[in-house]
């Protein structure tokens, strides 16, 4: 519960990383759906690896282990959704 005593600039990174997390769910569902630049979804899937690798750090660091765990299963499903989309099951191929 440490985060929450933390200085006011650590709200804003977390609110940030908040944001991101939300952008990249964006970036995975619409171009597939609106069939607009469906090359931007593995692409989106990449950076929500990126971001969930940072968390699952984050969340080691911080011996937060249940929320590990959580986060290392949408870094799963992330990794999952790009390397089937920039792989065997492709938008473009």
């Amino acid at each position: 519960m440490a985060y929450v005593l933390s200085p006011p600039w650590q709200a804003r990174r977390h609110s940030r990383h908040g944001a991101l997390e939300v952008l990249a769910a964006v970036g995975l569902i619409l171009p597939a759906v609106l069939d607009i630049a469906p090359v931007l979804v593995p692409l989106a899937a990449l950076g929500l690896v990126i971001v969930m690798v940072g968390a699952a750090i984050t969340r080691f660091r911080r011996r937060e282990t249940a929320y590990l765990v959580a986060d290392l299963v949408y870094l799963a499903l992330a990794g999952f959704v790009a390397w089937g989309r920039f792989g065997p099951e492709s938008f473009t191929g």
